[in-house]
């Protein structure tokens, strides 16, 4: 008899961290594909240089601290937090590696060519340059800096996190001076990128603010010999550790612990490659960084300013066609929105088709008469964000508003403070989120009197209720009337405004309680069909796949025949064409021109199809920390139409990455292959017009489901 398989055997899993940096080394491939237009390829170099702020900033610096609190427990992949940091450390290297040799051999060259070009040293300027750049120096910068000396009277001032300096050692007059440290914090008010005279016909000619600094460095020492000086940045700890249980007043807390962000742990020192070793040893002893956290950069330090470039007038044949999401058939310009949901549930998918009815949904609801309440969770929303501005509308209209503001949406904090701040001061009743856990869910609820009677209209998505970014991230979204759904949403709000758990759902499925038992069962039905002999699949997209419960039925289900097709953006633990395991799971990381974001997940559940869209990803932190929502798509059309996107998903050869055995990620071999890119099939057959249909599906019919 074969002895049963252990699923949660270390070695069937994928560290969390190094899987992450495979993805960041999935977008820079972006950046080396010669297919796509130049300023394109140039923007993914600026999203892998933010991409890995962030990823230090919180992943590397929880690790740290597990080092530092002596902490030995392995993660799932059988590693300790200092095995993983040593990972890092060579994974990371090899990435930076390849960045800006991609940047300085390929970008800058090509950018040339195109007569764009960054000079990377004041002594490469001609003299209408040098001159040019003299007078914007005295008139612009000079006047901004503030250098700052460090001697027995002088502190080492505070680094801030993320912010370019430039260190130098100053030498006073006379052989017997001492050599001091000075430092100057290159001005982030100021553009980064100075455009010079070009002296070419359409030409753009750019040097960084820096090397404008650095040339004229002696000018903020007078008297003083400037010895040397080279730009450096610090990354620092930026997880903010909040007691939450201890916090009389959430708000006020977040506010005192983002002041500290700033003074966070140093945890990467980076430098200009060439730079003097005395001034090196200066900023290690006093920033206290080890030789480990150092990195050496070949180029520019903080590639991000070239996504400056990609936006650039003029160059319009060096990128995409910019898409514009087109409207959704069911709803017409100035049309009733709550008239169209009554028709039948609406599905749109972003940022194909068009955010808009979203933020006209709130927008009606604050002026409608018939509109009672209003309730909504926001997690991220927009700079000048309309939903926040119908939302203080309403309150002032005299309607109940209330929402949930998640405070703690890491490094949007601030701005959420001041939106939730704006929502009070209009009268509506906002709380900041639950203790323990962040509201990731994204619903929105809109109470109307009807001559029926009262009905609830509900909004649920996979995406933030951003205007900006759902032009840029791929999320899709529901607009229903169904009264079991307006019964749960309900409950939902009433869970977090107040003390209720319900006991059962009609139709959603909420984390942290009920999710994780709900896609376990699921999986294991699958599982179940397959040992009966029965036809058994799943399909499954989201942005994340770590957690060890959720992988091991996985390996479970696919070692009883199950066939699972998994579109994972970013991180996967999971390993695939393990014998007995895995050999029936395929994983695909799809990259492209937008952020693929939307969660959805099919089950064929003997020949009846299940699917579910909703906030959150296969992770712990979804499933266990947040409260998330899942939601049924039960319209026969809609169901139709979400099944066709994972079909073109999973035929996608142009930005598809194939996860092999290995653990390494291929592009699909295109010879001879009709190319399929997902995302350009789907802006068009968004703009492909469609007649106005009335739903089959009878939205107010309420049955209820077996409970969870």
């Amino acid at each position: 008899m074969e002895k049963e398989k252990n699923f949660t055997n270390a070695e069937y899993y994928e560290n969390r961290e190094l899987s992450w940096l495979k993805f960041n080394a999935r977008v820079l491939n972006e950046a080396r594909d010669k297919s796509i237009p130049l300023l394109e390829r140039l923007k993914f170099i600026g999203i892998t240089s933010s991409n890995l702020d962030e990823f230090f900033m919180v992943r590397v610096a929880s690790l740290k601290d597990m080092v530092h609190a002596g902490y030995k427990k392995k993660d799932i992949a059988g590693m300790t937090a200092a095995e993983q940091l040593a990972a890092i450390n060579a994974d990371t290297r090899v990435l930076v590696d390849t960045q800006y040799s991609t940047y300085n051999r390929s970008m800058l060259p090509m950018l040339k060519e195109r007569n764009i070009e960054i000079i990377d040293s004041y002594e490469a300027l001609n003299e209408e340059q040098k001159e040019y750049a003299d007078v914007y120096f005295k008139d612009s910068v000079y006047p901004v800096l503030t250098p700052m000396a460090v001697d027995a009277s002088k502190p080492f001032p505070l680094i801030r996190n993320k912010t370019l300096n430039i260190g130098a050692l100053i030498k006073g007059k006379g052989a017997d001076k001492d050599i001091d440290f000075a430092t100057v914090q290159v001005p982030s008010v100021l553009p980064r990128m100075i455009e010079l005279p070009s002296g070419k016909e359409n030409g753009r000619t750019y040097i960084l603010l820096e090397k404008m600094i650095e040339h004229n460095i002696s000018k903020l020492f007078l008297n003083f010999k400037v010895a040397c000086a080279f730009p450096y940045r610090v990354m620092r700890n930026a997880d903010l550790p909040i007691d939450e249980d201890e916090a009389a007043d959430l708000l006020k807390e977040i506010q005192k612990q983002l002041k500290k962000r700033q003074w966070g742990e140093v945890i990467r020192l980076e430098v200009e490659d060439g730079i003097e070793e005395k001034l090196l040893t200066i900023l290690k002893d006093k920033l206290k960084v080890k030789d480990e956290d150092v990195y050496k950069i070949d180029g520019p330090l903080d590639l991000t300013f070239v996504m400056k470039l990609s936006g650039l007038e003029g160059y319009d044949d060096l990128r995409y066609k910019k898409h514009q999401p087109q409207k959704l058939p069911q709803i017409e310009a100035g049309e009733d929105i709550f008239a169209a949901i009554r028709n039948g549930d609406i599905f749109m998918h972003h940022p194909y088709q068009t955010f808009d009815p979203v933020v006209d949904f709130i927008r009606q609801a604050s002026v409608d008469p018939d509109v009672l309440a209003i309730k909504q969770t926001l997690y991220r929303v927009s700079g000048n964000s309309p939903i926040i501005s119908s939302l203080a509308q309403a309150a002032e209209n005299g309607k109940q508003v209330f929402v949930l503001v998640e405070l703690k949406a890491r490094f949007d904090e601030e701005h959420n403070i001041a939106w939730a701040k704006k929502l009070e001061k209009s009268g509506c009743h906002v709380i900041y989120g639950l203790v323990g856990l962040k509201t990731h869910s994204k619903i929105a609820l809109v109470v109307r009197r009807e001559e029926e009677g009262i009905r609830r209209y509900v909004h649920l998505g996979t995406g933030n209720y951003n205007d900006s970014t759902a032009k840029l991230y791929t999320d899709c979204g529901i607009f229903t009337c169904s009264e079991a759904i307006g019964e749960d949403a309900t409950a939902v709000f009433n869970m977090l405004s107040g003390y209720s758990e319900p006991l059962s759902w009609n139709r959603l499925v909420v984390a942290p309680i009920w999710l994780r038992k709900k896609f376990l069962k699921l999986i294991g039905r699958e599982t179940k069909h397959a040992k009966e002999g029965k036809e058994a699949k799943i399909i499954a997209k989201m942005n994340s796949l770590c957690d060890k419960d959720i992988i091991a039925a996985l390996y479970e289900a696919s070692a009883a025949g199950v066939q699972i097709d998994l579109v994972v953006r970013g991180i996967c633990c999971l390993r695939v064409g393990i014998p007995g395991v895995s050999e029936n799971i395929r994983v695909r990381s799809i990259v492209g021109n937008f952020l693929e974001h939307s969660r959805i997940f099919y089950f064929y559940n003997d020949g009846q199809p299940e699917i579910y869209m909703g906030s959150a990803d296969w992770m712990p932190r979804n499933l266990d920390r947040r409260v998330e929502i899942l939601f049924p798509v039960e319209d026969e059309a809609i169901q139709k139409t979400v099944c066709h996107i994972l079909e073109v998903e999973l035929k996608d050869n142009v930005k598809a990455h194939i996860l092999n055995k290995d653990g390494l990620y291929e592009k699909i071999d295109k010879r001879g292959k009709v190319l399929i890119n997902s995302q350009e099939q789907f802006c068009k057959e968004a703009k492909v017009k469609r007649p106005k249909e009335k739903s089959k599906y009878q939205a107010r019919v309420f049955i209820p489901a077996e409970p969870i």
